[in-house]
């Protein structure tokens, strides 16, 4: 593959959200305001394609402000200590996106199911591709361990965090 087609994110159409179970009743979701993503293709095909995301870890936003201070601390994130969290894809069959992910100083292999809606040209003569990607971590891998237990002795944050990512990229001229 010779990479000949670089893309890059429309942050307008994307966004980078996870859902976390809360005391294992409800949901709750949050995103990551400031991220950035390209991919590279051998032209318009985007079999064997290779993707990067990142995402400054202290623009989460799950519309808590103390629970979003709460993530940015050690507890969670460590947002002053790691900035950044990074994806670096590895392949990309058409289907299932393989790459690693970097939470805090950990690093591992994670799988995203990807799906390519579609290869459009907007009215302003640009090309866009849309994905849906999803997938599933556990956040104690990533040292993200903070837990607490109520008093009904049921878990205040769920270990699962479900990934849903919706990207729109633009094809580079």
């Amino acid at each position: 593959m010779n990479n000949n087609t670089n893309w890059s994110i429309d942050n307008a159409h994307s966004e980078i959200a996870f859902k976390v179970k809360h005391m294992m009743i409800s949901t709750v979701t949050g995103h990551f305001e400031d991220f950035e993503a390209t991919a590279k293709t051998d032209g318009d095909d985007f079999k064997n394609a290779s993707f990067e995301f990142s995402a400054k870890t202290a623009s989460i936003n799950t519309k808590n402000k103390d629970r979003d201070t709460h993530l940015r601390s050690d507890d969670f994130f460590n947002s002053e200590k790691f900035p950044e969290m990074k994806f670096v894809s590895k392949s990309f069959d058409g289907s299932k996106l393989v790459g690693d992910l970097t939470i805090r100083d950990v690093t591992k292999e994670v799988t995203l199911d990807a799906d390519l809606n579609g290869v459009a040209v907007d009215p302003y003569g640009q090309t866009k591709a849309g994905f849906e990607m999803s997938g599933q971590i556990n956040r104690k891998d990533f040292n993200l361990t903070w837990s607490a237990v109520t008093e009904a002795g049921s878990i205040v944050v769920s270990d699962k965090v479900k990934l849903v990512i919706d990207v729109q990229f633009t094809k580079q001229a």
